[in-house]
């Protein structure tokens, strides 16, 4: 879908830095594998390569629901944020499911994650979607300082079996 320019403090230095975020495109695999990788680490998952392999060819294919997009300083890409649209019984338009937001640990705290999650509320806002939506881990509590910031919690539980 599309992509933005966004220019950014860093709060490391509080020189201007430029932070470009765009979809993902069939060149990028290398410079988002290790930020998929890093994403994993961080929920202790381990998900095979032919997993890892379909979800970036369907971020890819322009028949599936899913997509991505990275977030670039310089040349270096330093984020990654994975959505779903989806239909609901509970609106007319279609549901955006926030699945995956990963910032590298060296660019945490400068605003990347919000970036990107607004990226999706673009993205999902040009898509029609009435709702953009995502799931944390409860000890996930650096994330939901921002999150508590981006979007009402919604007090659900997730219950989940896998098949």
């Amino acid at each position: 879908m599309g992509s933005g320019l966004v220019s950014i403090v860093n709060n490391m230095s509080h020189d201007q830095t430029t932070v470009f975020i765009r979809a993902l495109g069939k060149a990028d695999y290398d410079e988002w594998l290790p930020l998929w990788k890093g994403y994993q680490t961080f929920y202790k998952a381990n998900l095979s390569d032919e997993v890892t392999r379909e979800s970036f060819r369907r971020m890819l294919d322009p028949a599936e629901p899913t997509f991505g997009a990275l977030a670039f300083r310089g040349a270096n890409a330093i984020g990654m944020v994975h959505w779903i649209f989806h239909r609901s019984n509970w609106s007319i338009g279609d549901y955006c499911y926030l699945q995956d937001l990963f910032v590298n640990e060296h660019s945490r705290g400068l605003g990347i994650g919000r970036l990107l999650i607004e990226h999706v509320y673009a993205e999902a806002s040009k898509a029609g979607s009435s709702c953009v939506y995502w799931l944390t881990h409860e000890t996930n509590k650096t994330a939901m300082l921002l999150y508590d910031r981006v979007a009402d919690r919604s007090g659900f539980v997730q219950y989940k079996k896998s098949l």
